[in-house]
């Protein structure tokens, strides 16, 4: 802890600051459970995505399947050209927000490929569409998360160590100052006793002169 000075002025200092910690700690704490609520909401998010995107996918192999040629599907059909994102705002965290994707085709003789692999391109397309949503959603987690720490750490700081450490500087000040009021008029006492002793011993020699 560190040495605070025994005075008036400090006890002011230190009273104004524990206010400023209890007004600002239900902020704190709201906020971290806010950020708890948001990152749940946000993980179901990426899990039901996820589930989507493995769904798709059994079905697009399954389907896939049924077809001779499976074997003629072109490598490297489908590429990601573009991401769209905007931007949101949790609990005060900016956040990406996924707003879809362009995607582009690989070259291939439309005559001689199958009809089926422009069916299968589509499906790819809205797998990998699922699949970069999940990403993005994943990084809102982990910008929340990272936040939900920060206010973790100042909720922790505010209720074990500031509120705590500004309580006891008020008592020993309150103390030191009651203290030294305390002393202030005992001397005071003592000041006026020997003021009226010298002045009862002075009368005394004036009665014994005359």
């Amino acid at each position: 802890m560190a040495k605070i000075k025994l005075t008036k002025n400090e006890l002011k200092v230190q009273k104004d600051a524990l206010k400023m910690y209890q007004r600002y700690l239900p902020t704190l704490t709201l906020k971290k459970q806010q950020l708890q609520a948001e990152i749940r909401t946000v993980e179901l998010k990426v899990k039901e995505v996820r589930k989507e995107k493995e769904e798709l996918e059994r079905g697009f192999h399954s389907w896939i399947a049924v077809f001779s040629e499976r074997d003629a599907f072109p490598e490297g059909i489908i590429t990601v050209s573009n991401i769209r994102k905007g931007r949101g705002n949790i609990a005060g965290v900016d956040i990406p927000v996924f707003e879809g994707a362009d995607f582009s085709r690989g070259d291939y003789d439309l005559y001689d490929t199958p009809l089926w692999v422009d069916m299968a391109a589509n499906h790819m397309e809205k797998a990998m569409m699922l699949d970069l949503e999940a990403e993005v959603l994943e990084e809102q987690v982990s910008l929340l998360e990272k936040e939900l720490l920060s206010t973790s750490q100042r909720v922790n700081l505010f209720e074990k160590v500031k509120i705590p450490e500004t309580q006891a500087n008020i008592k020993k000040i309150s103390i030191y100052l009651a203290d030294q009021q305390v002393s202030a008029v005992v001397r005071s006492k003592i000041s006026k006793r020997k003021i009226a002793l010298r002045n009862e011993e002075a009368f005394e020699r004036q009665g014994d002169t005359l």
